[in-house]
């Protein structure tokens, strides 16, 4: 089913003020790591958004994603105090890992020759995992 206009709406509000809520975090507890929030996706009754985090260093983006699952109560507190003019209800929020960069990684070095050639063996690549 096709995303509602109020659906992107919704899910552009989360995703500026999570970047905001997570690079203050990120800056005051982790140097040397950037994170960005690459896509949201806000379910049809707008009770559930599922927040995809790309992270640079990709070896610390298994611990980064866990500590934030760790602390969803408090950074969805503070998500509905900065969205409570503008929401009624804060969706509850659901964090997972972007494996997007990784996977343009491989596809690069593949392309560059570092690796077999992959039009010829196209096992090479892993499955890429849909969002």
């Amino acid at each position: 089913m096709e995303e509602t206009n109020r659906q992107r709406k919704i899910a552009g509000v989360l995703q500026k003020d999570l970047v905001d809520v997570l690079q203050k975090a990120a800056q005051d507890g982790m140097k040397g790591v950037i994170i960005s929030v690459s896509k949201v996706h806000v379910t049809s009754d707008l009770g559930v958004a599922k927040v995809y985090l790309s992270v640079f260093p990709s070896d610390k983006r298994d611990a980064l994603v866990k500590g934030v699952q760790s602390n969803t109560v408090l950074i969805r507190h503070e998500m509905a105090k900065r969205t409570k003019n503008q929401l009624r209800r804060m969706p509850e929020l659901l964090f997972f890992g972007d494996d997007t960069l990784d996977y343009l990684e491989e596809i690069d070095k593949s392309l560059s020759g570092l690796d077999d050639d992959p039009i010829k063996n196209p096992e090479v690549l892993p499955p890429r995992k849909k969002l």
